[in-house]
């Protein structure tokens, strides 16, 4: 790996910066100073120190996102604006990628990792991992949707959904939060068609133990913390 992408995934600093940082001379690898910013390190066998102090360096990015609306979950479109696109350019250096899909107009609750086996364990159906969402539709929100939606209910294609949990906040409103433990294509949206109601918004607010920081405003992005992170790696086991 390179030095200067050694030093911005461990969160030193941009590219940018860290190449003014390694030229400078404050940089040493195994005692050495170097000032190359493509001098290749070994980032598990080689020692890096900053300044006299070691840098440890973390293979892993963990991101929590406010989703936007007008947004898509993918890393690269050719046409469209990705969730990747809203990130840091040291954030990218890590190759994040979204934990399952939000639709385009979908908002809330994203993650983003470089860890393939959490994200696999998020969304594997043997794990049970509860995602909930804030939704509403247009028109009433009734005790029969309840009802069908905690039997499972089947879609145009005629596959039959898992059981889910619809609790009902405003019924004149339409407004609720259902709790599904799936991602199929669309999969709430189609469920309310399936009875006859049409999905006007749609907000993820948690994914196991995982919630969305009501402090991120849409489009912003924190890191998550060893306590989020502990709880997650609970549900890898």
């Amino acid at each position: 790996m390179r030095l200067d992408k050694f030093l911005a995934n461990s969160g030193v600093g941009s590219r940018k910066e860290v190449k003014q940082i390694i030229k400078k001379g404050k940089v040493c690898v195994n005692g050495k100073s170097v000032k190359n910013p493509q001098h290749i390190v070994h980032e598990m066998l080689d020692t890096v120190t900053l300044f006299g102090e070691q840098i440890v360096y973390e293979p892993w990015i963990y991101i929590m996102m406010n989703k936007p609306s007008g947004v898509i979950s993918a890393t690269k479109d050719q046409r469209n604006q990705t969730v990747v696109d809203l990130l840091e350019d040291w954030m990218r250096d890590y190759e994040p990628f979204p934990v399952g899909r939000l639709d385009k107009d979908t908002t809330g609750l994203l993650l983003l990792t470089n860890d393939g086996q959490l994200a696999h364990q998020l969304l594997s159906p043997k794990k049970h991992v509860d995602k909930k969402y804030w939704v509403k539709i247009d028109c009433e929100m009734s005790e029969a949707m309840q009802e069908a939606i905690a039997q499972g209910i089947t879609l145009e294609d005629g596959y039959t959904t898992k059981p889910g949990r619809l609790e009902i906040s405003s019924a004149l409103a339409g407004e609720g939060y259902i709790t599904i433990q799936e991602g199929k294509f669309h999969q709430i949206k189609r469920m309310f068609q399936s009875m006859q109601a049409q999905v006007v918004q749609l907000k993820r607010l948690e994914m196991g133990t995982l919630k969305l920081d009501n402090n991120l405003k849409p489009g912003e992005v924190r890191l998550l913390t060893k306590k989020e992170l502990e709880q997650l790696r609970h549900i890898k086991k």
